[in-house]
């Protein structure tokens, strides 16, 4: 009987202190991933794969194919489909939000959390368009596009790991 309580003692205090190890290992995770998202964000060289559409008056589109938003330096890679209403389209429907062009008025700021907001515009062959990306500490993002001629759109998506050159 003196086993059994020394044994399920035994129990408890390795399944306590067990926890302790993993809550401490998860806020250091925590910690990384943010510090990690930040220099991304700094270098201005980031990649957000995108995974779900929302346009403005209109239902969520999870999207199945590869769609992304590349920063690299002071231009922007734009392979981003486009859903909502146009107010005026080139001849054919245009080409969504697909484009590599240089960008202006870029802005980058941290708030307390960590989420970075960075706002730039940049202007295709169709249309000028205002970007507003927000990247959260644990890597999720959200970018919102202000078309001068089409409806809004937001995206949501993840910040892609940096790739090993």
């Amino acid at each position: 009987m003196k086993n059994v309580r020394l044994f399920w003692l035994i129990g408890i205090v390795l399944l306590f202190a067990g926890q302790s190890l993993y809550a401490q290992s998860k806020k250091e995770k925590k910690e990384q991933k943010a510090n990690e998202v930040k220099e991304l964000i700094d270098s201005k060289r980031f990649t957000v794969n995108v995974n779900r559409a929302i346009p403005m008056g209109g239902r969520s589109v999870n999207l199945t194919s590869p769609y992304s938003l590349e920063m690299r330096g002071d231009s922007v890679i734009s392979y981003l489909p486009y859903f909502g209403r146009a107010y005026s389209a080139p001849y054919g429907g245009g080409d969504g939000l697909r484009f590599e062009k240089s960008i202006t008025d870029y802005q980058c700021s941290f708030n307390k959390k960590g989420t970075a907001q960075i706002q730039f515009r940049t202007r295709s062959d169709d249309d000028t368009f205002a970007f507003n990306v927000q990247v959260f500490s644990n890597g999720s993002a959200t970018i919102n596009v202000t078309p001068v001629n089409k409806q809004n759109i937001t995206f949501y998506g993840e910040l892609a790991p940096e790739k090993k050159e």
